[in-house]
């Protein structure tokens, strides 16, 4: 019975091991993209803002 319940803590902590190591790779995924686009989204926004059509 202990070498089940062993397995199951084994199983159940690998699962939530992977959860936690996706999640961490796709908000650091998020932060590199999403940051260095908005920052440069924000730099042709105020060029654009400064031209006179």
């Amino acid at each position: 019975m202990t070498r089940f319940i062993d397995d199951l803590a084994g199983a159940v902590y690998d699962f939530f091991k992977f959860i936690l190591t996706s999640l961490s790779y796709f908000i650091a995924g998020m932060l590199l993209v999403g940051v260095p686009l908005f920052l440069l989204a924000m730099v042709f926004e105020v060029a654009l803002l400064d031209t006179d059509y």
